[in-house]
């Protein structure tokens, strides 16, 4: 099970706490399908974009192995974007940064629809 250390932004924020859990379970690989639009686009930094829920979340269960933890800096909103940035650890002691930034299909930002991932 990864530990998950969640950023300080996310106190009276339920947008930031969203983001951060978004950006979480996509580096661990475990998202929530209702997290995304159907029509999601995923862009990252090491494959062409990813369009539609069901891709991006066969794409989450193959790709990524599981960190054995994750730390959040910073997770940020405003209107219909959000971002998250943080760092994996993996069990063979192996960090990477990461940052997401979410556009969001409203204001309530509780659906993404396009991602774009950074490392």
């Amino acid at each position: 099970m990864t530990q998950v250390q969640g950023s300080k932004d996310c106190g009276n924020s339920p947008k930031n706490k969203f983001a951060q859990d978004v950006a979480v379970a996509l580096e661990c690989g475990e998202a929530e399908t209702s997290a995304f639009s159907e029509d999601v686009i995923w862009e990252n930094t090491s494959t062409e974009p990813i369009s539609g829920k069901s891709a991006v979340l066969e794409h989450l269960k193959k790709n990524r192995p599981t960190p054995s933890s994750v730390s959040v800096q910073h997770a940020i909103s405003h209107g219909k974007i959000d971002a998250a940035s943080g760092e994996v650890t993996f069990a063979n002691g192996h960090t990477r940064r990461f940052c997401h930034v979410f556009d969001f299909t409203n204001t309530k930002a509780n659906c993404v629809a396009v991602v774009r991932s950074y490392s």
